[in-house]
């Protein structure tokens, strides 16, 4: 695609030339986009507020359950998408994380 040339895309910004969902194929269009639906979105927050957590969990222990519920986010995203494995271990990961948390609370 040359620089003079705009994108039509509708993620863009521009007009959408289809009025079903469209394949992915079309999706892409001219200029290589992809569109991100809600539950994609969903699983990058959820994702990306996991890495976040774990990486501040020393410097409090609400990173912990912070972390704790983003793998239960994560997990729930796993099921919805219907890749179960990916679920399952999520909310493993979840009860393990409340279980640190729950073993830093203050004596």
């Amino acid at each position: 695609m040359e620089s003079s040339e705009a994108c039509s895309h509708p993620a863009i910004g521009g007009v959408s030339a289809y009025t079903e969902t469209p394949s992915t194929t079309e999706a892409i269009g001219d200029c290589g986009a992809v569109p991100l639906d809600r539950l994609s979105l969903f699983g990058l927050l959820a994702v990306t507020a996991m890495l976040v957590c774990y990486a501040l969990e020393d410097r409090h222990r609400w990173f912990v359950l912070a972390f704790s519920v983003s793998c239960a986010l994560g997990s729930l995203y796993g099921f919805l998408q219907g890749a179960w494995p990916f679920g399952v271990i999520e909310a493993i990961w979840a009860g393990v994380a409340a279980r640190r948390w729950w073993l830093r609370r203050s004596p």
